[in-house]
């Protein structure tokens, strides 16, 4: 098995492994799905979030994005307004009722950063976001 393989392997199993432990957040009883994956990266940042935003993070088609967009104004969390720069930009905004989940959400990332960094020093950090950018360059 070559090395391309197994970090692939690893990668593949350590994703799995994130995935599970978010969709065990306090948090996510309320937001559940794709909703509430988009609602958290909403929420964990601290710039505005637009449709692009989306997605890049969640490697997401276009149409996509907007059906899963359409689908949370639908239901209340977000609704998106015209940016005074650029007319055809909108800029994602969450609604009280997302907002609600924000203290949460900030916790139950800061969390799961916590454990998964746990023992890890900064070196060793540095080291990984390294590689790590390096393989997405190599696979885009």
């Amino acid at each position: 098995m070559g090395t391309i393989k197994h970090a692939a392997h690893y990668i593949n199993k350590l994703s799995n492994k994130l995935r599970r432990k978010i969709d065990a957040f306090p948090s996510r009883a309320a937001l559940s799905g794709s909703q509430g994956r988009a609602l958290h990266f909403i929420l964990a940042q601290n710039h505005d979030v637009f449709q692009k935003d989306i997605e890049e993070e969640f490697g997401l088609r276009p149409p996509t994005a907007t059906q899963l967009l359409k689908k949370m104004e639908q239901d209340g969390l977000i609704h998106r307004e015209v940016t005074a720069e650029d007319g055809r930009l909108k800029r994602i905004v969450v609604s009280e009722k997302a907002l609600q989940y924000k203290d949460v959400v900030i916790a139950d990332i800061m969390n799961l950063e916590e454990l998964l960094t746990k023992d890890i020093s900064q070196e060793e950090m540095k080291v990984f976001f390294k590689v790590v950018e390096k393989m997405m360059e190599n696979v885009s």
